[in-house]
């Protein structure tokens, strides 16, 4: 074995060193030459470590204001990047070239949360698609809506122990992101995590709340390392990782084990019960009506062509809870937190829950037709969408078209842009959803009300190929988040019974948003996921 692993290490170091010949020569060559770009202070992680820092704001707001909607960055070995937020770019990456634009640019994730919906590609990921596509139901959304009131009621119940008509400091964080898990647990998998009548700790919960924090910490060595991550077999792999003297790495394993083991055990738990019929399906949580439960009935219906493999079947269990939890419970916690700051919109959008009773159960069509609801909710995920950026990777040399021209370093006109195969882009898209061009001048102010007027001519003209509301928020095309109208549902339904029966107010603390692959607050420069408020209960909340 220690013979195999020297020749993989040494296979391993060639392949470094070919590498960066293969790009330095690339880069003198490159028809991405001409393309304007902020310089790189390191060759060996060029751009990355900005992009991968999680307090780049001035950075980023510096490389949106300084250059073209599309500008040359560098990547690690001094790799030439693309940063696109020009609409018809991300048309042509999102939508019409999607084959060509490879997802998991930056990493092998698919090695940490296996071969779900978020890391597979083309045939693969079109097969999985049209297995769940109709799991995500307008029908299923409506019978899943009293289950989301349920457990928001148990919240409210839990906060109402913790608080009192006096204001009183409570992390809002880990509220939260206990509901969300559970929401998820519960709608997605037919499972419950937390109860939220008292602290309890789930190491899958645990696993699940750390995991962008453990990989964000690592993103920059993932990044440089992610082109040596398929050398050797997968038990060399593991190996490896054993190996590496990192409690960083360490931690991520222990991670990425115990989320794999809950998936084994949740799915074979659920294949259980169906064999045992319908009255050991009846007495699971939501009675076999949760998306896991329906995606194995279809798959066991499906032809051997479209079956899904156990190994990508037990994938979605973490890839559903990855996706559901931290957006959601954080996008919840940027929404009150901006409530608090602006005490006049939370007591305005308080008033229109109060009027349509929708603190208590109402129907999906109900919750979800309140305007000024949908108003808050769309613009906070314009401004402060939970994923800021995505990368992708070209497949094959391709073409790049424009919304407007930009400008090279030569002082010429560039119109579309020449692609060569194995180009990353980093697809920003809160810069698209912040462009002035396309939203006006205070494109970068917190204006719920705009959504309650016609939106700007230029915004409609440039066809941003967003899956919602003319937004990147949950990505376009066939990777677009399947799951964005869950997550809409479980937003308004949690703030509706929360702003009737709270009142919530900043504290003195300064709040910092860290930007991982999820954003979460803080506290000053703790990286510790929390978000202090000041919460007190509404009495009578017509008089607040």
């Amino acid at each position: 074995m220690s013979n195999s692993i020297s020749l993989i290490f040494g296979l391993g170091l060639v392949g470094v060193l070919a590498l960066v010949i293969q790009r330095t020569v690339f880069r003198k060559s490159s028809p991405l030459h001409n393309i304007p770009g902020p310089s790189s202070d390191s060759w060996l992680k060029g751009n990355f470590h900005h992009l991968a820092n999680p307090h780049n704001e001035k950075w980023s707001e510096e490389l949106v204001r300084t250059y073209a909607p599309v500008a040359k960055l560098t990547g690690p070995f001094g790799q030439i990047w693309l940063h696109v937020y020009d609409p018809k770019a991300l048309y042509s990456i999102v939508i019409k070239d999607q084959d060509v634009w490879a997802k998991n640019a930056l990493g092998a994730n698919g090695f940490l949360v296996g071969p779900g919906l978020l890391t597979t590609q083309g045939e693969q990921h079109r097969k999985q698609r049209k297995m769940l596509t109709p799991v995500f139901s307008a029908a299923y959304l409506r019978n899943v809506t009293t289950l989301f009131y349920e457990t928001s009621f148990k919240l409210r119940d839990a906060l109402r122990k913790e608080v009192d008509s006096d204001a009183r400091e409570v992390d809002a964080l880990k509220w939260t992101g206990r509901t969300a898990l559970e929401l998820v647990g519960q709608g997605a998998l037919g499972y419950s995590f937390d109860p939220l009548i008292e602290d309890v700790t789930d190491p899958f919960a645990d696993a699940v709340k750390s995991f962008f924090g453990a990989t964000s910490a690592l993103r920059v060595a993932r990044t440089i390392l992610g082109p040596f991550a398929l050398l050797g077999p997968a038990w060399f792999r593991r190996k490896v990782v054993e190996l590496i003297p990192s409690t960083r790495v360490q931690r991520l394993k222990e991670i990425v084990d115990t989320m794999h083991q809950r998936s084994v055990d949740i799915v074979s738990q659920k294949k259980a019960a169906m064999e045992n019929g319908d009255d050991a399906i009846l007495r699971q949580i939501g009675d076999g009506k949760d998306i896991m439960s329906i995606l194995l009935k279809a798959n066991m219906a499906a032809s051997e062509k479209e079956k899904l493999s156990e190994e990508e079947v037990i994938a979605q269990v973490s890839t559903f809870i990855l996706a559901g939890m931290d957006t959601t419970s954080n996008a919840t916690c940027r929404l009150l937190q901006l409530l608090a700051a602006n005490p006049s919109v939370q007591q305005k959008l308080r008033d229109e829950i109060l009027n349509a009773q929708a603190g208590q159960e109402v129907s999906y069509d109900e919750v979800m037709g309140l305007p000024y609801l949908d108003a808050v909710t769309r613009e906070t995920l314009r401004l402060y969408g939970p994923v800021e950026k995505v990368g992708r990777k070209a497949t094959q040399d391709t073409v790049l078209p424009l919304h407007e021209p930009i400008k090279g370093t030569d002082g010429s006109l560039i119109t579309e842009i020449h692609v060569p195969k194995g180009t990353i882009v980093m697809l920003n898209l809160w810069a698209c959803n912040t462009n002035k061009a396309l939203w006006g001048e205070d494109a970068y102010e917190w204006k719920p009300e705009r959504w309650l007027s016609p939106l700007p001519r230029a915004l409609e003209e440039a066809r941003v190929p967003g899956v919602y509301s003319n937004l990147m928020s949950f990505h376009g095309g066939s990777r677009a988040c399947i799951g964005f109208k869950y997550a809409q549902l479980e937003l308004k339904v949690v703030l509706s019974v929360l702003l009737t029966n709270f009142k919530f107010e900043l504290t003195d603390k300064d709040i910092v948003w860290n930007h991982a692959g999820v954003a979460f607050p803080s506290v000053g420069k703790s990286r510790k996921p929390e978000m202090p408020l000041k919460i007190s209960a509404i009495r009578n909340p017509t008089t607040v």
